[in-house]
């Protein structure tokens, strides 16, 4: 039997239906404040990614050669794409820009729970203002869609803090530039690996056992009024985590929002607040994760541009929704069935259902003969609402008989004993 690729997924039409009601929740969350949809192909240069992160991220790219000897690649993520889009434009946009968009990204790593190599990823991003008003913006966009599908502050949070705090203790030991990137990528695996593992990765950096002890106590930070016994007065992350607090208390998102030093974000481009949503209890892999990348493009040759923004993943949400019997049972939407009773009879039922077509009915025509009992079976599963019969005595007489399925099924609720609607539709024929 033909199989899919490893690590990729077919989206029968019952899933498919789940996945689209997913993408409108995303769609209304930023639409809802003021973010427009861009998009970008799949296919960019393979240098649009080496640029940013090195040569070590070939390893994880679908990447290959084309029939112009050019390097190209799926893309594992639609930050560059975003990035490319805004340098080519660079002085004609008008800033701030509020985009979005639902890529699909394409990573050769690992497959665990929550993560295969591809997936869809909701990105919604802020360029072009330095505000910290703007980081909140995205916290009110991602609370808008959590509560959307049903989901509550106790369900899930958003942890927050910034790469600035643990900048300013580094840099209080001399601890910086690529010292200090290295140490931030060993820190954001804290939460996958054993504490011996990462001291031992930091003592391999060369950090002493008084470095590892205090960034191990600022990571441990769980309220930002810690932060003030061990940065300065004058800390410049300190003054943002507050003022950024002070705009989630006015957005009356409070609930959803923790301070919690151990967020870092490996990434090297992050320069501000750094966040990541996850699941209370832990049973999950990050639900999304981003933060502020005010350097990005220079890294990709252009002059840099203020930038917020956050990617958020559609396979472990659709997870915790599971686990959470959140997932809606969506039906096929066909609103009515149209069956001709005699073959003699197909073209008037193509008529009708053109009619209703026409009147921006959702109509499902029986292609082949079936009988009146498959008919009714067929519009139970699809969820129709009516059925439209095309019967040879009552076309004699220039009609077409139309059952509603709602009012037929309130009957079946009501009746002492249990019986089918075709059950019952024959019974009352005769």
């Amino acid at each position: 039997m033909a199989k899919g690729v490893k690590g990729t997924r077919d989206f029968y039409p019952e899933e498919m239906r789940l996945r689209n009601w997913l993408f409108d929740n995303f769609t209304y969350a930023s639409l809802l404040h003021g973010f427009e949809e861009y998009d970008a192909p799949v296919l960019e240069n393979e240098d649009l990614y080496t640029r940013k992160q090195g040569e070590d991220i070939v390893k994880q790219l679908y990447n290959f050669k084309d029939k112009g000897d050019r390097k190209v690649s799926l893309r594992p993520e639609m930050t560059p794409s975003l990035a490319r889009m805004v340098m080519s434009r660079a002085g004609v946009l008008p800033m701030p820009i509020k985009w979005f968009s639902i890529p699909q990204c394409w990573r050769y790593e690992r497959m665990q729970k929550g993560r295969g190599r591809e997936h869809f990823q909701w990105n919604v991003d802020i360029w072009g203002t330095s505000e910290i008003s703007a980081d909140a913006e995205l916290f009110s966009v991602i609370t808008t869609f959590l509560e959307g599908v049903g989901l509550t502050e106790e369900d899930v949070v958003i942890r927050v803090s910034s790469r600035k705090v643990l900048e300013e203790v580094l840099g209080s030991l001399g601890i910086e530039g690529d010292a200090f990137a290295q140490t931030c990528i060993i820190v954001d695996k804290m939460d996958k690996l054993s504490p011996e593992a990462i001291n031992e990765q930091l003592t391999e950096l060369g950090h002493n056992s008084e470095v590892i002890s205090k960034i191990q106590s600022t990571l441990g930070l769980k309220h930002i009024n810690s932060l003030k016994k061990v940065l300065k007065p004058d800390s410049e992350a300190l003054k943002e985590l507050t003022t950024l607090f002070e705009a989630i208390e006015s957005y009356g998102i409070s609930d959803w929002v923790e301070f919690d030093g151990s967020i870092v974000r490996g990434l090297a481009y992050y320069t501000g607040s750094v966040f990541e949503v996850n699941d209370r209890k832990g049973k999950f892999r990050a639900i999304c994760g981003g933060g502020r990348y005010d350097k990005l493009l220079s890294t990709l040759g252009g002059k840099d541009l203020p930038a917020t923004g956050f990617g958020f993943g559609d396979m472990v949400i659709m997870e915790l929704l599971k686990d959470k019997n959140l997932l809606p049972q969506l039906l096929s939407g066909v609103e009515d069935v149209v069956i001709a009773l005699d073959p003699e009879l197909k073209n008037v039922a193509v008529k009708a259902a053109s009619v209703l077509r026409d009147s921006d009915r959702l109509v499902d025509l029986v292609l082949e003969n079936k009988k009146m009992k498959w008919a009714f079976k067929h519009a139970e599963r699809v969820g129709a609402n009516r059925i439209i019969i095309v019967a040879p005595e009552e076309w004699k007489r220039q009609k077409i008989k139309v059952k509603d399925l709602q009012i037929l099924n309130q009957i079946k609720k009501n009746l002492p004993f249990p019986v089918s609607i075709h059950d019952y539709e024959n019974t009352k024929e005769e």
